[in-house]
């Protein structure tokens, strides 16, 4: 299982999402930003290094907002999503084809990986 963490990054009642790359795997889907855990980070260096990584922001690592297993045909994830503050820079498309900021109301006119199903429902039945 690979141990992957990700961003709910808030600007008041909006929060960021990225599309991927379009030759990665699951390419042009839309996700939070972050990756994989390496040997020897916690979860929370790890965010902060992948922000940094595809963003060139840093990051302020705030509580769990949720954590899922999805199993994928190529891999199984085990996904911890932070909720996050943008702590200094501004967001650069380093990595992603685009990044947006949404409200919940606009969660299904994007198409997400399916590992982040369980997360936008939580955010749209939680978020007012």
């Amino acid at each position: 299982m690979t141990q992957v963490v990700a961003a709910l990054i808030r600007d008041e009642n909006k929060f960021m999402i990225c599309q991927r790359p379009a030759h990665k795997t699951r390419g042009l889907l839309w996700e939070f930003v972050g990756g994989k855990v390496e040997k020897g980070e916690s979860k929370q260096q790890a965010l902060i290094r992948e922000c940094r990584e595809e963003l060139d922001v840093t990051v302020s690592v705030g509580d769990v907002f949720i954590a899922v297993i999805h199993e994928y045909p190529d891999m199984t994830v085990d996904l911890t999503l932070f909720s996050c503050e943008i702590a200094e820079g501004e967001p650069k498309m380093l990595e992603h084809n685009d990044i947006r900021w949404i409200t919940p109301e606009k969660i299904d006119g994007f198409d997400f990986c399916p590992a982040d199903a369980e997360i936008l429902e939580k955010i749209k039945s939680e978020w007012k």
